[in-house]
């Protein structure tokens, strides 16, 4: 197929334009603003207050005006302190979590000042967003460090550990039932529009400094991806002075897992800049209790840089290069028939930001990115098969390159916090498809294909406090698709958020449409005929459309946070995958219907006593499909389910906990724990589920002077085995990891 390359010449003409008229998607960015007043609600003008960052040197100050109010635009995501000060008052300090997007406006009450003069600490972090439809996670650097296994360059354990109805099965990310997620960096996508190509990760964790995790509702700024967004911001040398540190760990099964970063930062200036290893002779879920044919090993480079080019203008970069290798495991009579099948991954992207500051309250955003992302399946067997049903050999190469732009404006004023914006990509895929027979025929059916897209959208969304109890968000989102099927698709979003006066109740309600672009897979020619043989047919992938409705209340008490969510998801063309045949070639398809529906809750606890922290989560929810498969390839045009209606899908999961707990001892010992518990996942096509299953996982650090901390880490502490899932997917069966137990060293130095 010819590239479309006046399309990508279209895109970026396109962004070139918008970028000065109308200028997508979500930032990291939100706003601080406030009223500091008296104990009898009397404005105090003139009071100084000072933003400033836990985890860095970042700092803004403000003074309160004539009505006592203040605002602090172009915060990055994260915790921080507030501290407020004025003559003849005492001095008040309180914590606060800033959400992107978000613009809540608190109020500071300052008391008289008394004779013996002390700060005022607010007892509770202000961490309960009272204008979100939608509830969240934000994770930071400390407490991805201090999760058990989190930090492992291939663990998303700081995913499933805080997200309820988030959980790993068949090497894949699934949340609220689906795998399609978006990855952000600095508020800029990372796209990738191959379902489930990749088993390694886009991130490495131990390069995060702030996490936020969104699982629905979303704005119409936050993309279309129903089942996750994780808008990562990056480590970026603010929260070091001259530093490097070296990482070092070595566990059970030879693994290791290091790293060496450096950062500093002036005034005007921060820059970050790690290089990572990794290796373990367990890397994928094995489809034995033993693993066999089972290392992995990668490398990768990542680098955030930050310039304050003027007191409005701030350049932001981001780039990662990565290369991942993964044995693909072998059960018993694999590996005595010497099948030796790898998979090969290569990731790179660079996004650069420019953040301007038109006037208070006015944030423009302007975003170029590059995205290529390679993912190679290669079999290996002798010919003939010495093993009885002769599977062929595969091989799978997908290569894919996204050139694009985001354009956002965002505006807070008086009772609006509004956001429009531009976003999207060209996509050029180069790809190679190839099976081998193995029953001594020799046959060979190979195709080579290189075909193009692009996606294109537009939003608008606005957040207005009608009270300040009592906020309203609305918004609207246009795609336009673009590759083997053109569609086009605009999708409303409306939620509000009432907050309860007195009680501080925060009730939560949304209602959204979403678009999901198709992969750009095609099946044609000589593969084509090898599926048909193997009785197979294939018709295009078109988008999958989404409606989802919540509804949550969130209860902040003296510290702590309950929140409870129920939602529904109900799509059409819901995309999941198979294999083809025996083979190992994952191949994206459509289901005609799907319905998910489910309640969530999430406990987070204060720092008690300066010492202890403790967090659960649990999701109740079930996924079902219905109807036919309506792209992709297809083994069967009846229907999906025995006698219609619908049935579980392959990721279902009635129930899934995990709760566990941070703590700090004496001696500068610290310790985590999580126990994580899930009920089993469909046994085959069901309607019965495997057997319910549970991990406890432990870690354990001293700090030995201010640079050097040594650690230790177990998971699966018991070595419970269990068959996690047997579905029909990327290597077949599979068993839970068995235990994996490692120490670690980290060292830090000036220089």
């Amino acid at each position: 197929m010819k590239r479309l390359f006046g399309f990508c010449n279209y895109v970026f003409l396109f962004f070139l334009a918008v970028s000065f008229a109308c200028p997508a998607f979500a930032s990291i960015f939100g706003t601080v603003r406030g009223i500091v007043h008296d104990a009898q609600h009397r404005p105090i003008s003139g009071a100084h207050l000072q933003l400033q960052a836990k985890s860095s040197d970042w700092k803004h100050e403000a003074l309160s005006d004539d009505d006592g109010t203040f605002q602090f635009d172009a915060v990055p995501a994260g915790d921080y302190t507030i501290r407020i000060s004025r003559d003849g008052f005492r001095e008040y300090s309180a914590d606060l979590t800033v959400v992107a997007d978000s613009a809540p406006l608190r109020h500071f009450p300052l008391e008289l000042a008394s004779v013996t003069e002390k700060v005022e600490v607010s007892e509770n972090a202000q961490t309960v967003d009272t204008s979100s439809s939608a509830s969240q996670t934000t994770l930071s650097r400390e407490t991805i460090q201090s999760t058990p296994g989190a930090t492992r360059a291939n663990s998303l354990d700081l995913i499933t550990d805080y997200t309820p109805g988030a959980y790993m099965v068949h090497d894949q990310l699934h949340v609220r039932g689906g795998h399609q997620v978006s990855w952000l960096i600095d508020g800029i996508p990372v796209p990738n529009t191959n379902i489930a190509s990749n088993v390694g990760p886009q991130f490495d964790p131990k390069d995060m400094d702030v996490v936020e995790i969104q699982r629905g509702g979303y704005d119409a700024d936050y993309g279309d991806r129903t089942y996750g967004v994780f808008n990562v911001i990056p480590r970026s040398g603010f929260e070091r002075n001259r530093e490097i540190e070296l990482l070092s760990t070595y566990g059970n099964f030879h693994s290791t897992d290091s790293q060496i970063n450096i950062g500093d930062h002036t005034e005007r200036f921060a820059y970050y800049a790690s290089i990572s290893a990794n290796r373990s002779d367990v890397g994928l879920m094995p489809p034995e209790p033993n693993a066999l044919h089972d290392d992995n090993n990668g490398v990768s480079g990542f680098t955030s840089l930050i310039f304050n080019a003027t007191p409005r203008d701030q350049l932001r970069l981001a780039a990662s290069a990565r290369a991942d290798f993964f044995q693909v495991p072998n059960t018993s009579d694999q590996q005595a028939a010497d099948i030796r099948d790898t998979q090969r991954e290569r990731d790179g992207f660079v996004n650069f930001s420019w953040v301007h500051t038109l006037q208070p309250g006015w944030l423009l955003t302007v975003s170029p990115f590059v995205h290529w992302n390679r993912a190679d399946y290669n079999g290996f067997s002798p010919i003939p098969s010495l093993l009885p049903d002769q599977p062929p050999i595969p091989t799978d190469h997908n290569n894919s390159l996204y050139e694009g732009a985001q354009v956002s404006l965002a505006i807070t004023r008086g009772r609006h916090n509004a956001r429009f914006g531009t976003y999207g990509f060209a996509q050029q895929d180069d790809s190679l498809f190839r099976v081998v027979a193995t029953d001594g025929s020799g046959s060979i059916a190979s195709e080579k294909d290189s075909p193009s897209g692009g996606l294109l959208t537009l939003f608008a969304e606005d957040q207005f406090r009608a009270t300040d109890w009592l906020t309203f968000n609305a918004g609207v989102r246009y795609t336009h698709f673009s590759a083997g099927v053109v569609e086009d698709k605009t999708d409303p979003r409306i939620g509000t958020a009432l907050r309860i006066p007195k009680l501080g109740w925060v009730l939560r309600a949304f209602y959204g449409r979403y678009y999901q672009a198709p992969p750009l897979t095609t099946v044609s020619g000589p593969l084509l005929q090898f599926a048909t043989e193997q009785g197979f047919a294939f018709l295009p992938l078109h988008g999958e459309t989404d409606e989802q409705r919540e509804f949550g209340l969130t209860i902040p008490v003296r510290g702590w946070t309950i929140d409870f969510s129920n939602f529904q998801t109900h799509a059409r063309n819901f995309f999941d995958h198979d294999v083809l045949g025996n083979s190992n070639i994952f191949f994206p398809l459509s289901i005609e219907r799907a319905r998910i529906h489910g309640w969530e809750s999430t406990l987070r606890s204060p720092r008690i006593k300066k010492r202890l922290d403790v967090y659960l989560t649990y999701s109740n929810q079930m996924v079902e499909g219905s109807g036919i498969v309506t792209g992709g390839l297809l083994s069967d045009p009846g229907q999906l389910c025995d006698g219609g209606g619908f049935c579980y899908l392959d990721h279902d999961q009635r129930n899934t906990l995990s709760a566990g707990f941070h703590a700090a001892f004496p001696f500068r010992i610290s310790a985590s724990g999580n126990l994580s518990y899930g009920s089993g996942f469909l046994n085959g096509n069901g309607p019965t589920h495997l057997p319910d299953h549970t991990e406890v996982s432990f870690s354990l650090s001293k700090s030995i002077g201010e640079r050097l901390s040594v650690g230790f880490t177990a998971q699966n502490i018991a070595d419970g085995r269990y068959l996690l899932d047997n579905s029909n997917t990327f290597g077949g069966t599979h068993w839970n990891y068995p235990r994996q137990v490692s120490g670690e060293i980290r060292y830090r130095f000036h220089f």
